[in-house]
């Protein structure tokens, strides 16, 4: 089971464990963890059921849990005769975790359990280009601030999350060619958090954790889900099966750089013309207003501007979802998801923007690909991404291999 892969609950989630582990290999401590993680207390007899193990065995491995403090005792089963059995479960406060949404212009930094249940949080306006060494310590010292806030301690933390506004290469954690992050090509991010705390550090592109936050928080039981991110820039996370798709570069879901026609004379940042980013992103926006006599600065005053009733403003944002329509529908056609989450800065302005993207999808899309389509705003909102950053982690440091090796550090 790869740290990609979301978690599974209920029957499912033995279903996977089962599948994770070859049948050559006594499972670890870490897949009975994997297996109270669903939150269901169970007994030792249930454990030992489950997964073939020998009682004596299980009882060595939830010993081990239990001093590790990864599970508790949750109570008695009903006794079939005799002493009644006590039952186990995962206790998701054991440890923390610090989570971190990198955005262009704004962070926001959030201190989870191992559920990714938000304990505290914090945003401040932080530009990305001020480069990595001013970023990265800004991050670990707030995040110890919001330890200390929580009242929580450096030894309970189990990892650290990332998200990044540009193409990240995931398995080595370092931002590759990213256009607006100038000093990060290349950096190592995960190395220089690590050597501040000393603890995993995962990192990954903010939508792709966007995409994750939404998934975890709303949409658990869909297979195949795309996250939209309209802001500053453009951009997609895709989960397939259950699991963030990348591409082979780390590049998946870039459609901020698909071109469409109503901007064949517009020029982009990635030095092409025509892109959706040139178009439709909230800069793009805040630039044609203020052409039109309209001024805005960007994303969030053009988010303002929508709120107070502006016609032009308004306007705007409806074009701007049938552009982003324009490139989805294609999207539908190709990949078939269950669900299409608009999110980001500009999706607060209302439901403008989301009624110019379904209008184009229902229009241009295939209709056995939308007869089940549901195109939502994100109900996570801003704090999608920080919620996916720990979910990453969590699902990282908590998978069966990594989960072994924890317990036996415990």
């Amino acid at each position: 089971m790869t740290e990609d892969t979301l978690t599974g609950t209920g029957d499912r989630a033995v279903t996977e464990l089962r599948a994770a582990v070859p049948a050559t290999t006594a499972p670890g401590a870490g897949t009975l963890l994997r297996l109270l993680r669903d939150g269901r207390p169970r007994t030792r007899s249930e454990l030992a059921s489950v997964t073939g193990l020998a009682r004596s065995t299980v009882t060595q491995r939830v010993d081990a849990l239990l001093a590790s403090g990864l599970i508790g005792p949750s109570g008695e089963a009903v006794s079939t005769g005799g002493r009644p059995p006590t039952t186990f479960c995962f206790r998701p406060g054991a440890r923390v975790v610090l989570a971190a949404d990198l955005g262009a212009t704004h962070t926001r930094m959030a201190l989870t359990d191992m559920s990714g249940a938000v304990l505290a949080e914090d945003g401040i306006d932080l530009e990305i280009a001020a480069g990595p060494e001013t970023v990265l310590d800004w991050v670990v010292e707030h995040g110890r601030t919001l330890i200390d806030r929580a009242g929580r301690s450096e030894d309970e933390l189990l990892g650290i999350g990332l998200g990044l506004p540009g193409p990240v290469q995931h398995a080595t954690g370092r931002a590759v060619n990213p256009p607006i992050m100038p000093g990060w090509d290349h950096f190592d991010v995960p190395g220089y958090v690590k050597s501040r705390l000393d603890v995993p550090v995962l990192v990954d592109n903010d939508v792709n954790i966007m995409a994750v936050g939404e998934h975890h928080a709303s949409w658990p039981a869909a297979s195949h889900l795309m996250f939209v991110k309209v802001a500053t820039g453009i951009g997609c996370g895709i989960v397939s099966e259950g699991r963030v798709y990348r591409g082979a570069q780390g590049a998946a879901g870039d459609m901020g750089h698909v071109f469409v026609p109503s901007g064949s004379d517009k020029p982009c940042r990635c030095g092409n013309t025509g892109c959706l980013e040139a178009v439709a992103s909230g800069a793009a926006l805040a630039e044609a207003l203020t052409e039109q006599g309209v001024p805005a600065s960007g994303a969030r005053e053009v988010v303002d501007l929508a709120r107070s009733g502006s016609v032009p403003a308004l306007r705007a944002l409806r074009q701007a979802g049938r552009d982003v329509g324009e490139v989805l529908a294609a999207a539908v056609n190709m990949f078939n998801p269950s669900v299409i989450v608009i999110g980001g800065a500009m999706a607060l302005a209302g439901d403008h923007l989301l009624a110019g993207v379904r209008e184009i999808i229902y229009q241009r899309s295939l209709p056995l690909a939308t007869e089940h389509l549901s195109i939502v705003s994100s109900t996570a909102g801003e704090g999608a991404g920080v919620v996916g950053a720990a979910v990453m982690v969590i699902e990282h440091c908590l998978s069966p291999g990594y989960a072994d090796a924890l317990v036996t550090r415990a």
